[in-house]
């Protein structure tokens, strides 16, 4: 018997209509189309991400380069208080050990920094005084130094060379320009303006140098007050600063080490600056004296002072001696023996003995080194060139004991 064939009505009911036929029934050519068309808008997979993961946080970095940024600012625009505050600091690390001593001979400490600094300042004046027509006859030779030097160098060959000729020639071309504009006269409505510039005033010049005058005096008085307090409170700053750290031991005993390698480090590079200054001083001395310079004393001085400012220093005093010794002798042959002398005993005290009296520690790398001294004599001038290695050494010690901070230490190392 074959199947009942459903029957459905008409949508008014008035009889049966045929069947429809099965959607399951669909042929395999129905379906393929639709297949296609949907797998052609189905969207196309997204490629695989690629995640970076970078040891610092752009935001983070950027902060730090702004903080920065206010930081140098800052320190260029009050350097009049921060200049002496770091004379100070270094003067203190240099007297401290003997304030120390004189404590330990039962003097009270307020007794005994007075007693340091009124012997050093005796010193440097008594020095001073003793020297100072020397320093003055110096100071005179010097501009005449540079005039003959300079005379010498413009002193023409009999037959000439290029150069003069070129020279010649525009200084004609000059002058023949100028006649020119002197002959053509002003045109109509034209009112010709002469400037006319001020008389010598010596009040003008007075009143500079005593303020100048005022204000390295007011800056010494400055910087010794500061060094007197500074050595009369002993360790009572290091204390706090341990005592800010915070409760726990592990950040006590890390600021305890990063002072003790401050304290170390800058005392170290103290005395080796002080013996080597005094070296290149001696022999500086001996040797210009022995050529028969004038003023040997004070160039031996002046050596042992500008020492204290690397690579700078040393060309100074090359240069100066020079141009005084070719003034002196009359000769090209002195001024070049009296340079080379000064040169050659800055670079053996700098390659020879430096490095033997410092320790591998405490060592630090010569391009950091050398860029830090041009930045620091960018942002203060001689005193930043005087500051610049220390401010390096402290900035080495606390980077060397900060985790986060490390590579910065290890940069500057050796």
């Amino acid at each position: 018997m074959g199947e009942a064939q459903p029957h459905t009505t008409s949508a008014d009911g008035s009889g049966p209509t045929a069947p429809a036929p099965p959607a399951a029934a669909e042929t395999p050519a129905a379906v393929e189309p639709q297949a296609t068309e949907a797998a052609t808008e189905a969207p196309a997979p997204e490629p695989e991400r690629v995640l970076l993961h970078m040891p610092v946080d752009v935001r983070s970095a950027a902060l730090v380069f702004l903080a920065v940024l206010a930081g140098v600012f800052a320190l260029r625009w009050a350097a009049a208080v921060f200049i002496p505050l770091m004379l100070s600091l270094l003067i203190t690390y240099a007297l401290a050990p003997l304030v120390d001593k004189l404590q330990q001979w039962r003097m009270p400490r307020w007794l005994g920094a007075a007693v340091v600094l009124l012997a050093v300042g005796g010193g440097v004046g008594w020095t001073g005084y003793r020297l100072s027509d020397s320093a003055s006859q110096l100071l005179d030779a010097l501009p005449a130094a540079a005039q003959k030097f300079r005379q010498a160098v413009r002193a023409k060959p009999s037959g000439g060379n290029p150069l003069d000729t070129v020279q010649k020639a525009a200084s004609q071309l000059e002058q023949a320009a100028q006649e020119s504009s002197a002959k053509a006269p002003a045109p109509r409505g034209v009112q010709r303006v002469l400037i006319e510039r001020p008389g010598f005033n010596v009040r003008d010049y007075l009143v500079s140098g005593t303020l100048g005058l005022l204000t390295a005096a007011g800056q010494l008085t400055l910087i010794a007050f500061l060094t007197y307090f500074a050595l009369c409170s002993g360790d009572t700053f290091r204390r706090k600063l341990v005592r800010m750290a915070g409760p726990s031991l592990q950040k006590k005993r890390i600021t305890v080490k990063v002072l003790d390698d401050i304290t170390r480090q800058i005392e170290r590079y103290l005395l080796v600056q002080i013996l080597t200054s005094a070296v290149v001083g001696l022999a500086t001395g001996l040797a210009f004296w022995a050529l028969g310079l004038e003023n040997a004393a004070v160039w031996g001085i002046v050596a042992a002072v500008t020492n204290l400012i690397p690579y700078v220093g040393s060309l100074i005093v090359m240069a100066a001696s020079a141009l005084v010794a070719f003034l002196q002798f009359n000769g090209i042959e002195m001024a070049l023996a009296v340079g080379g002398a000064s040169l050659l005993i800055h670079t053996v005290v700098g390659n020879l003995l430096t490095p033997w009296l410092t320790s591998r520690t405490s060592r630090m790398n010569p391009v950091a080194v050398f860029v830090g001294v041009i930045f620091w004599g960018w942002l203060w001038g001689i005193w930043g060139l005087l500051l610049g290695v220390p401010v390096l050494m402290v900035v080495k010690a606390i980077c060397d004991r900060v985790e986060d901070l490390q590579p910065i230490g290890e940069l500057l190392g050796d």
